[in-house]
């Protein structure tokens, strides 16, 4: 789940996040194996993303991601060094992530720094969520397995079909968009 989370299409608000906390509880002696493995998944994701940004590189880059939010992206990605690629890493969404590791990828950032940096904010913020998840484990299943949890993961599935769904056709259509237009000749 988490490589699919750092994909360009997949969308899923937290789920990780979730994911993490919920086995970190339930399963109390194999608590601190949670953020590891979220964050391997986290960075193969990322790894695939990083490549198509490295691939597409900043002409194709200029066809995924808004000119305003790109302009914004490249400046933060060429200023901001390691603080730049690790706050992301460590933010919850709304964050839109995937852009950054498109930028940084069609940037040809450094394959070691980016992965090093993302990987440290990445393990940092799966490994707060397990220890407290550890340290709280009864009252966190408590609240993940009541009623008015479940309703709330079921229209967290709702908005990731959604967005899924959303996210691949903005994609589509984004790639496409010479195809789509008429030419003038």
């Amino acid at each position: 789940m988490a490589a699919l989370d750092a994909s360009m299409v997949f969308y899923l608000p937290f789920g990780v996040d979730a994911l993490v906390i919920y086995q970190a509880a339930h399963d109390r002696q194999l608590f601190w194996m949670y953020p590891m493995l979220a964050t391997a998944g986290s960075v193969a994701g990322a790894a695939i993303t990083y490549w198509i940004g490295r691939t597409a590189g900043e002409a194709g880059l200029e066809r995924v991601v808004s000119s305003r939010r790109l302009k914004a992206l490249r400046r933060r990605v060429r200023d901001g060094g390691g603080i730049a690629l690790a706050i992301p890493a460590l933010l919850p969404p709304p964050f839109p992530l995937t852009p950054l590791i498109l930028t940084c990828g069609a940037l040809t950032v450094s394959r070691s720094h980016f992965f090093g940096t993302f990987a440290v904010a990445r393990m940092l913020r799966f490994g707060v969520e397990a220890i407290l998840a550890h340290r709280y484990g009864a009252g966190v299943l408590r609240v993940l397995e009541s009623d008015g949890f479940r309703r709330v993961i079921i229209g967290f599935i709702i908005v990731a079909a959604i967005g899924t769904i959303t996210s691949g056709w903005l994609l589509w259509r984004s790639t496409h968009r010479d195809r789509l237009q008429p030419t003038n000749r």
